[in-house]
């Protein structure tokens, strides 16, 4: 592999990036000991210190291991089932007319339910509950007026200057007069497909793809275009430029950094050529960044607005996910769309609360905001891989399951003649729910897939729950 100077990439995370792809197809076995730092160095025409910060980044991700006076070696791995399949949706688009997705989550489990449902952490241990009541009591103290004063503005200065401080780890440089404040990452999404799509207008989505989406496409009286999409790279961009080519797409809405449900994160190389793509077309891309901060110290978690020049990426985010769920406040950047939407905020009248805001942007800037991105990333990690080994050992033969490096869910694919929606309501009987993958599609597909959650409490309980499903799986 030649490295380069030029690339987008540090020198040490292409030598890494290689050779955890040399991991993964099994050019290097598990067990199997990797060539020397200085055969590293030389091969690569790298420098041992940039052949160290390669090492380094492939143990963070637990693909190798150090032995004293030894060398590294490929880590060994219990036995693992194979990633889902790349998705086939139809190659028209769809109306969405399906009930609300989250009503038919509703349940009428006796209490307690043991739920991988919800996407939203719900463990007491994410957050540092202490931390937010000091900001709101600050906020409250020093903004008092705000609670009986009326704003149509835009959001505050606080809140905007610290969402620009914070997509500067996105690699995105904004300028906070461009940012607006929302209610929530949703309705962000929600004001940038209204500035920019009419009903009967065609959007295309990953699939599967977020229900929220879908519910929002109804709402608005959109169509669906599902794009096929690879459990780990996300969206094919040679897919979506054949529908460009053939489908009357008026704008593109897609997570490429974790995408929802199946965690899969686009490579940065792709997220230039998406954003080139589109801006070739004129068409926007409303990009979903609401899980990336959770992919901390990983330079894959740049956003595709990062490579925009021409405004055509409308960047949506939030910080309910990784810091305060109760302060649901979201924000968006719109590039030349930005006066449409803020438009539209305004005639829906829906301002958002100052005392919330000047709260969150007190928690943005405190310090130590990264160091608990990273601990709160590998937290996840580890009970991700945790709930894949349970899932292997555990459903039938044959199951496939996404492998994210980090994130709160896991798309777990079964044998073709197992109905989720009837495993749902058997286990809904037993106080144990999730999410039927027939719900991530405006289609009629992924019946024979779910979606886990692993965003709440995880302990012997849950554990014993996630085995059960699997044992319910087997004898349907």
């Amino acid at each position: 592999m030649q490295t380069t100077a030029s690339s987008r990439q540090p020198l040490y995370a292409q030598v890494a990036q290689h050779l955890a792809k040399l991991i993964d197809t099994r050019v290097f076995q598990p067990g199997q000991k990797l060539p020397s730092l200085r055969e590293i160095a030389q091969t690569h025409q790298i420098s041992m210190a940039t052949a160290i910060e390669a090492m380094q980044w492939l143990e963070e991700r637990h693909l190798v291991s150090a032995k004293p006076r030894s060398g590294y070696f490929v880590t060994q791995h219990p036995q693992t089932p194979a990633l889902p399949s790349v998705s086939n949706p139809p190659r028209h688009s769809l109306v969405v007319q399906h009930s609300s997705r989250v009503d038919r989550l509703n349940t009428t489990s006796p209490d307690p339910v043991i739920s991988f449902a919800g996407a939203c952490p719900k463990d007491p241990d994410f957050f540092d509950e202490a931390r937010i009541r000091t900001a709101m009591n600050q906020a409250v103290r020093k903004h008092r007026l705000s609670l009986v004063e009326y704003s149509d503005q835009p959001g505050t200065d606080d809140l905007r200057k610290a969402a620009t401080q914070r997509a500067l780890h996105l690699g995105c440089q904004l300028h906070p007069q461009d940012i607006t404040i929302t209610s929530s990452c949703i309705h962000a999404v929600s004001l940038c497909l209204r500035a920019v799509t009419s009903p009967g207008d065609v959007v295309a989505l990953e699939s599967p793809t977020h229900f929220g989406f879908l519910d929002l496409l109804e709402s608005l009286n959109l169509r669906a275009l599902e794009i096929p999409t690879h459990p780990q790279d996300g969206m094919s961009l040679e897919a979506l430029r054949l529908a460009l080519d053939t489908q009357p797409i008026k704008a593109v809405l897609s997570v490429p950094t974790l995408s929802n449900p199946l965690g899969a994160i686009m490579p940065n190389t792709n997220k230039q050529r998406m954003v080139e793509m589109l801006s070739a077309q004129g068409i926007p891309l409303i990009e979903d960044v609401v899980f990336n901060d959770l992919m901390a110290a990983d330079e894959r978690r740049r956003a595709v607005k990062s490579y925009d020049l021409q405004g055509t990426v409308m960047i949506c985010g939030s910080f309910s996910k990784t810091l305060a769920p109760g302060i649901r406040l979201g924000w968006t950047e719109a590039g030349r769309w930005k006066e449409a939407v803020r438009r539209v905020k305004r005639i829906e009248g829906v301002p958002t609360n100052q005392v919330l805001e000047h709260a969150l942007a007190d928690l943005i800037t405190q310090t130590g905001y990264e160091a608990r991105m990273r601990k709160f990333s590998e937290f996840m990690q580890a009970r991700l891989k945790e709930a894949r080994t349970l899932i292997a050992q555990a459903f039938p033969t044959g199951t496939r399951v996404s492998s994210p490096p980090t994130g709160f869910t896991l798309w777990v694919e079964l044998p073709g003649n197992i109905d989720t929606q009837q495993l749902f309501q058997r286990c809904q009987q037993e106080s144990i729910v999730f999410v039927p993958g027939s719900l991530f599609t405006a289609s009629e597909r992924f019946k024979h897939c779910l979606r886990l959650s692993f965003a709440g409490t995880w302990g012997p309980a849950e554990k014993k729950a996630l085995t059960r499903i699997g044992q319910l799986a087997r004898i349907l």
